[in-house]
């Protein structure tokens, strides 16, 4: 009897981590995702990205190299240190202190800010103030027990599912075109969140300057859809 008892526990508390990572990281959670394209908005109007296989090529390059690949290793470590609040707010220090540009520094903020917010719901999350996004996610899937390798690899797919959203709408390009891109990256999405696994704070870094250059440029571009 008992050993059926731990099968149906354990059942039960891996299908809640899933629906509760599912929750956090859908494009229906309200953190305002869809209102930044992370520079995406300038490499589109400078023709940068054209059509899927430029758009494939830029993100691959953020995520292996750019900020992809360091928010993977802030959420990591800040699921790691979710019950230390000193560690985490060294983190939120080390993320802020390393943001490329200032319009990406508020689009990491404010969107950990909403995360924060709309987290409540789950109770009292303890979650560090001021924490940008990747922290903030981080912190809760620690504190919530969910697998710090499925927490990152999902973070990763949400974030390349938000750009792609969004060149989408800029390109433009066709729903099934941005599809195939999605479904191009998925090597370059596990291979990012497996390379992040044994990464220090120190490793923190990457070459995707066209990248953060878009981000800065487009903090002074004439016409603007997105805030970032």
């Amino acid at each position: 009897m008992a050993v059926g008892i731990t099968t149906i526990t354990t059942t039960i508390m891996t299908e809640f981590s899933l629906i509760r990572l599912l929750a956090w990281l859908s494009p229906a959670f309200p953190t305002g995702g869809y209102a930044y394209s992370h520079g995406l908005e300038y490499a589109v109007d400078c023709n940068d990205i054209t059509d899927g296989d430029s758009l494939k090529i830029w993100l691959t390059d953020v995520l292996s190299n750019g900020s992809g690949r360091n928010d993977a290793i802030l959420l990591r470590h800040a699921h790691r240190a979710a019950t230390d609040p000193a560690a985490l707010a060294e983190i939120v220090e080390i993320a802020l202190a390393t943001a490329a540009s200032r319009e990406r520094r508020s689009e990491s903020l404010d969107q950990g800010k909403a995360f924060a917010a709309a987290a409540v719901a789950w109770a009292n999350t303890g979650l560090p103030e001021n924490a940008p996004y990747p922290v903030a996610v981080g912190a809760l899937t620690g504190m919530h027990g969910i697998a710090e390798d499925d927490a990152a690899a999902a973070y990763l797919q949400a974030f390349t599912t938000n750009l792609i959203s969004a060149a989408v709408r800029l390109v433009p390009l066709g729903q099934n075109a941005g599809l195939r891109v999605l479904a191009a990256l998925e090597p370059i999405i596990v291979a990012t969140a497996a390379e992040t696994k044994e990464a220090t704070l120190d490793d923190i870094g990457g070459c995707a300057f066209r990248s953060d250059l878009a981000a800065i440029r487009h903090e002074t571009q004439y016409t603007r859809l997105f805030r970032s």
